[in-house]
């Protein structure tokens, strides 16, 4: 075979794949992205749940207990984000989700915001074994970032 036919043939390819692949992209169901974003989720609500319990006095307090649901709420407040958020797998592109597209028309907000998770969940961190009493206020400063993540970037349950 010429090389000018395995260039021919070389591009015929690349400019087969390059039409496939706005459909290919199309086509990906993001199904690991959003089990892992839900995921996430589920984990801060089972450790907020726990801290709340306490700070309510639902359930006995206990140091050790509040102080692994603080330190599993940074843990989870810690995981980088990137992977979890590819664009195209928000609420108007995909169903299961309640992503709105303003995570990725302003991701250094919706970034900011996942920080300010962090730094809340280090603010209990730092006060979960210090008894029930501290609990209540440092719960307050979380649930402000949630909200504020939510108002902004969460669309509404249907």
């Amino acid at each position: 075979m010429s090389i000018t036919r395995s260039f021919a043939l070389a591009l015929v390819g690349a400019a087969a794949f390059a039409t496939m692949t706005p459909s290919l992209a199309v086509a990906q169901s993001y199904e690991n992205q959003l089990k892992a974003r839900q995921g996430q989720f589920r984990l801060i609500a089972l450790n907020i749940g726990v801290l709340g319990g306490m700070a309510r006095g639902n359930v006995p307090y206990d140091a050790e207990m509040a102080q692994a649901a603080a330190d599993n709420l940074v843990a989870v407040a810690s995981l980088h984000q990137g992977a979890m958020w590819p664009e195209g797998s928000d609420s108007m592109s995909i169903d299961g989700t309640r992503a709105m597209p303003s995570i990725w028309e302003d991701n250094a907000d919706f970034l900011s915001k996942w920080g300010d998770v962090a730094t809340a969940a280090a603010g209990i961190a730092a006060v979960a074994s210090d008894g029930q009493a501290a609990l209540g206020p440092a719960l307050g400063p979380l649930g402000a970032t949630c909200k504020a993540c939510h108002e902004a970037h969460r669309a509404p349950e249907s």
